[in-house]
Formats: C-alpha cells, sequence, structure tokens
C-alpha cells in the first residue's frame, strides 16, 4: 500500500522570529564587505521571501527595499567619484577639479578617478544595501499585527510606534499598485513623468485616509488606556528601566574590549539586562490588555532563528580568523575569494526557505480582485 506524502501544514511563522532572522542575517552582512558573500546574503533574502511570503499588503515591499538598496550603492560610488581623494594607481578617467578655497585644504572634488575608489564605494555600499534588504525582508515576511500583539506589555505604546513607522513602506506600495492597477483599466498611463502626477496625488490621499482610519481603530480599541498604579512604582518602574539600559550600554562598551577594566564588562552586561527586564515586567502592568488566541513558538520558529543565529555567529567566528576573506583590499586590487566557513554561514541562512512552513493561501472567494 503506497503511503500518502505528509507535508507540513501551512500556517503563519511568529513575526519575532522572521525579525531575530533578518537580524541577524543583517548582522552577518555588518561583518563582511565582500561582494562575493554580499551578493550571497541578498540572494538568501530574496530566496526565503519568495518562498515563505503571504499575499499581505506589507509582502509587496520587499521590492521597494530592493530599489532603495540600488539607490544606496550608487549614491556610494557617487559619493567617491566626486570627493575620492586621488587615492589608486589605475585611473580609469579624469574628471575636470573644481578649485576650492584654502580652508577647504585636504578636500578634493573630482579630478582622476582610479578603479579602487570606486570599488571601496561599490563594498560600503553593497554592505549598507544588504543590511538594508534584511530589514526588508523581515518587514515582507513578518506579520506586524501579530508582532505587535506578542510584544511585552512594557513596550506596547513605543512598539505601536515602531510598528505604524515600519509598515509605511507596505502601505505605500500597496497604494501605488491599486491606484496603477485603476489607471490601466482605465486606458491611462502608469509610468512616465506625464504619470506621476496622476499616481502620486492618489496615493497620499489615500495614505492620509489610512492614517484617519488607524487612528479611530486605535481610540476605538481604547489604546492610551492604562491601568493604575501607585507613584512609588512608576518611579522604580523608571530607575530599573533607565538603570538596566544604562548598564547594558555599559556592559557592551566594556565587553566589546574598548578601553573598560578587563572582565568588567560581561558582568555589567548582565546585571543590566537583568534590571532592565524587571523594570519591563514591571512597567507591563501598567497596560491593560486582552490577548486572544496567542502566537506560540515551536519547532518551525526556533530552527528560522538557529539558522539566522547560527549564520551571525560563524560569520562573527570568520572574522576573527579570516579577516583578509571578509575585508578584500582594494589596493592592490585582488579578486574577492569566497572559504567554507563564511559560506557555510550564509547557507544556513537559506534554510528556512524549505524549513519553515509555507504561510496559507487565499481561497479563490479571498483572493484579492
Amino acid at each position: 500500500m503506497k503511503r500518502p506524502h505528509l507535508t507540513p501544514l501551512s500556517r503563519t511563522v511568529h513575526p519575532g522570529a522572521w525579525w531575530l532572522w533578518a537580524l541577524a542575517l543583517a548582522v552577518a552582512a555588518s561583518r563582511t564587505t565582500n561582494p562575493l558573500l554580499l551578493a550571497m546574503l541578498l540572494g538568501v533574502a530574496g530566496l526565503v521571501v519568495a518562498r515563505r511570503r503571504g499575499t499581505a499588503p506589507w509582502a509587496l515591499a520587499f521590492r521597494m527595499y530592493l530599489w532603495l538598496g540600488a539607490f544606496i550603492v550608487v549614491m556610494r560610488v557617487l559619493f567617491r567619484v566626486i570627493f575620492g581623494g586621488g587615492e589608486g594607481e589605475h585611473v580609469l578617467f579624469t574628471l575636470p577639479a573644481v578649485p576650492l578655497p584654502e580652508w577647504s585644504a585636504g578636500i578634493r572634488l573630482l579630478g582622476p578617478v582610479a578603479a579602487e575608489e570606486l570599488l571601496g564605494g561599490l563594498y560600503d555600499g553593497l554592505r549598507l544595501a544588504a543590511m538594508v534588504v534584511c530589514v526588508g525582508a523581515a518587514n515582507a515576511l513578518a506579520n506586524p499585527k501579530r508582532m505587535l500583539k506578542a510584544l511585552p506589555g512594557a513596550l506596547h505604546e513605543v512598539g505601536t510606534s515602531v510598528v505604524v513607522t515600519l509598515t509605511v513602506a507596505p502601505q505605500l506600495a500597496e497604494s501605488v499598485v491599486r491606484v496603477r492597477r485603476a489607471r490601466r483599466l482605465r486606458g491611462r498611463r502608469t509610468r512616465g513623468l506625464r504619470a506621476l502626477h496622476g499616481i502620486a496625488v492618489p496615493v497620499l490621499e489615500d495614505a492620509m485616509n489610512r492614517s484617519l482610519a488607524l487612528a479611530a481603530a486605535m481610540a476605538a480599541h481604547g489604546f492610551g488606556r492604562t491601568g493604575q498604579l501607585p507613584v512609588r512604582t512608576r518611579v522604580l518602574t523608571g530607575a530599573l528601566v533607565i538603570g538596566g539600559l544604562l548598564g547594558v550600554c555599559a556592559g557592551l562598551y566594556g565587553a566589546m574590549g574598548s578601553g573598560g577594566p578587563a572582565g568588567l564588562g560581561t558582568p555589567v552586561l548582565l546585571a543590566g539586562l537583568l534590571l532592565a527586564v524587571a523594570g519591563f515586567l514591571l512597567g507591563g502592568r501598567r497596560v491593560v490588555r486582552s490577548t486572544y488566541r496567542p502566537d506560540r513558538w515551536r519547532a518551525a520558529e526556533l530552527l528560522v532563528t538557529a539558522c539566522g543565529l547560527a549564520a551571525a555567529a560563524l560569520m562573527y567566528a570568520a572574522a576573527g580568523s579570516q579577516a583578509a576573506v571578509l575585508h578584500p583590499t582594494t589596493s592592490p586590487l585582488m579578486w574577492p575569494e569566497v572559504t567554507p566557513l563564511p559560506a557555510v554561514a550564509v547557507l544556513l541562512a537559506s534554510l528556512p526557505a524549505w524549513a519553515a512552513p509555507a504561510p496559507p493561501r487565499p481561497t479563490v472567494q479571498e483572493a484579492p480582485a
């Protein structure tokens, strides 16, 4: 008898898992300027988004982050062309230099442009673009409403502001798609400068309407309503949170070996974390809210998080032993290489593309028109 083929049930992965995975991927990208590794990281982010994003509006914003990353790369290269400093032996072309006054000595405007300058700008721009695209991947994969629901009570108000800010780009992307579709159905232009005015005005109007609707919904759901706490408890909560965050900053400064006393960074960091957590738990009593069907952390969420953290940890380990690979020199010019350790770190981050459950797809009646 033939056994039925078992496939994991489709469901929505906890948004915290996707954010931890994406932030760990951004940390891995921040540890290298190797264009090959950064291209692999961008490919991994795109692969996971393509296979595991849903059909919700926020999933449409990933393309905007890709364009933003391309814009960052172009701007970094242009900056090197304009303020390159004249370093490098392989001059590609020479632009007419602009004379500057004496008080700006040390600054060069235009002049000869070397390949070393362009590659340096390209590497820096790729690293920043990869970090931005990782944040965009988290925006495309994580449900912001479920993320807000999963935040601790003490961070509810701050989390609401952050979530609303992060969902601006997805909402604008959805508005642009809807307005362009409407113009296409009416037989009007959807591209070019002539169509820009006809698209920008309805998009801004839609954004304003959404803001008003969001404000009304938040007021209807009692946003800002707080519980009754004694004054002493509020003062104690503030002292714990502020003291804990200061301890975390001081502990990180000492743990990173920035000149602090040896062996003092980690204890201060742990003490700061304990104080901050105590303050958050105490402050959570001030927020009155109910939770319906809370999201659970299951094996898939743990696996997604572990893949991201493993990639960041392996890349951090490679930074100590293979600095020349992670940061290829541009003077003299050398072709970047990829060794097994950072390559494995990047490939580990791609496992959620197959291991994470697929998001539920809308039925024919639920599919957007």
